[in-house]
């Protein structure tokens, strides 16, 4: 009988959360030489000379200090890069490359693990440990509700002022966070104080994910499911319904160490998600199997109908099709794998 995610329940310490932000897998050897810009798209090239000047400002900023009161030297206030562009034009690579080229210690996350960290932390110890840090990349950059508009400008507050570096990807411009998800314009003064921290670089291009590739494969039937899930080693076989109940019951921190050493996810009657709630950790999981490049197939619906069409026209769109453009790849991928 195949394993199943739902018989998972990992325990992930605080402080292994800290040393836990790099790259993902996938980014362990990009660069910026590796990254090739569309030559239809003038923004990327520019995007990686961006990326490049970014570097060397943040490791003068880094290695500057100034003079404070009674004479004290001080680090520089650190700098900012924000990557603003659509989904599979290759953010991440450029965010990992400026990663990998800052020295350590370093840090490299999405936004969703970064408010994980924070709240496994706490506010003070985060701050302290990460103000150690040349630099924090942190991938995805969104705000959902007020409580995180408000965590995220003081930590980067706190941050920047103690000359930690911040290079940001997103697909909202940085003024624009927030909205469609709460009263944002409650918030402007947060947002706004965010966006000063940023130097925004347009990325523009087709999602990658879809250049030149068919549709997005069919769902199987369940008994064909379950005899590749029985047949591949370290392939797990869960019930849509079961799985989404188990992902309710952990902290979204710990979905990483959930799909650690899966080779294949199976998922039996997959539908469209029922709620905001189930969706947005279906997203989560989404960009943890992606992260790892863990192959998904499925049967039931296709996997680009689970979040509906009323979903897909509200605040958290964007969340959605990033989502579904990196299943639809992970399912392609499994075409090839299995």
């Amino acid at each position: 009988m195949a394993a199943r995610l739902c018989d998972r329940n990992p325990a992930t310490s605080a402080d292994a959360l800290i040393d836990e932000m790099v790259p993902p897998s996938t980014f362990d050897d990009v660069s910026f030489d590796s990254y090739i810009p569309d030559p239809n798209e003038p923004t990327q090239a520019a995007a990686v000379a961006k990326a490049r000047e970014f570097v060397e400002r943040a490791s003068k900023a880094r290695s500057g200090k100034r003079k404070g009161l009674f004479g004290r030297k001080t680090p520089t206030q650190g700098v900012g890069l924000y990557l603003d562009g659509g989904f599979g034009v290759g953010k991440t690579h450029l965010l990992a490359s400026i990663y990998h080229s800052m020295p350590e210690p370093k840090s490299f996350a999405t936004f969703v693990e970064v408010t994980h960290v924070v709240g496994a932390l706490g506010f003070t110890n985060a701050v302290e440990r990460l103000s150690k840090h040349t630099v924090l990349c942190i991938d995805e950059f969104e705000l959902d509700d007020p409580g995180d508009t408000m965590l995220v400008s003081r930590l980067l507050t706190e941050l920047t002022a103690a000359g930690v570096n911040v290079a940001a990807t997103s697909n909202t411009l940085p003024g624009q966070l927030g909205e469609g998800r709460f009263a944002a314009q409650d918030f402007l003064r947060e947002i706004r104080k965010l966006s000063s921290v940023f130097e925004t670089i347009r990325v523009d291009g087709p999602d990658y994910r879809h250049r030149d590739l068919p549709p997005a494969p069919d769902p199987r039937a369940d008994a064909e499911l379950v005899e590749i899930a029985e047949n591949t080693e370290g392939a797990t076989l869960d019930d849509f319904d079961a799985l989404c109940e188990h992902l309710s019951r952990l902290h979204p921190s710990k979905y990483k160490d959930l799909v650690d050493g899966v080779s294949l996810v199976c998922i039996t009657g997959v539908h469209p998600a029922e709620d905001q709630s189930v969706a947005l950790r279906l997203v989560v999981l989404a960009d943890r199997l992606y992260d790892a490049n863990i192959p998904v197939t499925v049967s039931g619906a296709k996997l680009d109908e689970i979040f509906t069409e009323e979903m897909l026209a509200g605040g958290y769109r964007k969340k959605y099709l990033r989502a579904t453009s990196r299943l639809l790849a992970l399912s392609r991928f499994a075409e090839t794998a299995v």
